[in-house]
């Protein structure tokens, strides 16, 4: 189902919007739940890829299709391998059986796991036999992608001796191992990190407790672009807190640069435009430690006539889509000029215009957004339609992450 948006008008001041929980979290603690039967869940995401991850944690079907959830499919990679008696193939979209997972299965494989790949050399479908894992040290390239490490992880307390992983080059993403880490430690779980080696103690059981999961911050970066685009706006966002475990709280200070201002609140943030703010015309961000909000960013700069190089971004082109060759597709229909490497977006600053306006015609016609089934790819694009109006291609995408957005986000509009 595609959607037309055009907000060219105004929007509702102090507009307050209630975020589902992170899926990130959610999809962790599913995890160690499966592990510590006694730990409760409060919030947990209702996000498409966390509701097909719970699913598959409680079917007794030996095929197992996660569709297009990748987390789901590193992380019950891992679960599976270590549940003694089990046989499941771990299928997935076409998409995602082009997704690799080599590095996984061989960490997974060294280890002791029975995996196998079905059709082509790694990458799924799965086949997987459950047993006990017996060794307890692996090594990981740290440089592709952080849940295959977070993934390993979350199996650790479960197995006989525990697990120390090696990283190699460069870590990716960190902010979200820390997240894993801080997750286990809150449950009881002991853990260490010194230079490139992290290790977790086996730990066969943990006190009863309940877990409450924070709002999602990549979903709120779709909020703040918004605010940036708009004039001497305002919204509050909940539940969501200053020491978050999630990265993409770095949202509060990259927006600085387009001129947002985030209160801290009780389970609460305020974030408004400031008045009068002198936006800079060249951005540099670094977002290997938050690539998930890079699409978000680019949108933002281009709709603000921003020039933008971002950088860090090279696991974009193995997620749901090579979103680096989506996002400059996209913003190319704009006019925009994008030029792209392995791990960059670079963006010259331009003008918001319709062909139909450069013609001089009246008319607007909507701009057709194309997401590639990529979530991230529909919500980005969204807050653009406050300059001009777009038809979002097959809106439905965003079911992945957050079903209610289309819902919260139109809410706020007259």
């Amino acid at each position: 189902m595609d959607k037309y948006l055009d907000f060219t008008k105004n929007f509702y001041i102090n507009k307050k919007i209630t975020i589902t929980g992170s899926k990130s979290e959610s999809n962790r603690l599913l995890i160690l739940k499966q592990l510590f039967e006694n730990l409760k869940l409060e919030n947990v995401s209702n996000a498409k890829d966390t509701k097909v991850l719970a699913e598959a944690l409680a079917t007794k079907e030996q095929t197992i299709n996660i569709g297009h959830a990748g987390t789901a499919m590193r992380f019950l990679t891992a679960y599976f391998a270590t549940k003694k008696g089990a046989e499941v193939i771990l299928t997935g979209s076409e998409r995602m059986q082009k997704r690799p997972i080599k590095i996984l299965v061989e960490a997974l494989q060294k280890l002791g796991a029975e995996i196998t790949y079905v059709k082509e050399e790694g990458f799924p479908p799965l086949k997987i036999i459950g047993k006990d894992l017996t060794e307890d040290t692996v090594a990981i390239e740290g440089n592709v992608s952080s849940q295959y490490i977070s993934a390993l992880l979350l199996i650790a307390p479960s197995l006989k001796n525990g697990l120390t992983i090696e990283l190699r080059n460069e870590i990716t993403s960190i902010p979200y191992i820390e997240m894993t880490l801080t997750l286990l430690n809150e449950i009881g779980v002991k853990t260490a990190w010194k230079d490139n080696k992290v290790t977790v103690l086996k730990n066969e059981k943990v006190k009863d407790k309940i877990l409450k999961i924070e709002s999602d911050w990549s979903a709120a970066s779709y909020y703040y672009s918004l605010v940036a685009l708009s004039k001497n706006r305002k919204l509050s966002l909940s539940n969501f807190k200053e020491n978050s475990l999630q990265g993409d709280r770095e949202l509060a200070e990259i927006y600085k640069e387009f001129g947002v201002e985030t209160t801290f609140k009780k389970e609460t943030i305020e974030i408004k435009k400031i008045e009068n703010f002198k936006q800079k015309k060249n951005i540099t961000f670094d977002l290997i430690k938050t690539p998930d909000i890079a699409q978000t960013i680019a949108v933002t700069s281009f709709g603000l006539g921003v020039s933008c190089e971002l950088t860090g971004l090279h696991t974009l082109k193995i997620k749901e889509t090579d979103r680096l060759q989506a996002l400059k597709n996209e913003l190319e229909k704009f006019g925009a000029k994008v030029r792209i490497t392995e791990d960059s977006l670079h963006l010259e600053s331009k003008e918001v215009r319709t062909k139909s306006q450069e013609l001089g015609s009246k008319n607007q016609e909507p701009i057709k957004i194309a997401t590639y089934d990529d979530h991230r790819m529909a919500m980005a694009f969204a807050p653009l339609a406050l300059k001009i109006p777009l038809l979002i291609e097959d809106s439905k995408v965003v079911e992945k992450s957050y079903p209610d957005f289309w819902k919260d986000f139109e809410s706020i509009f007259e």
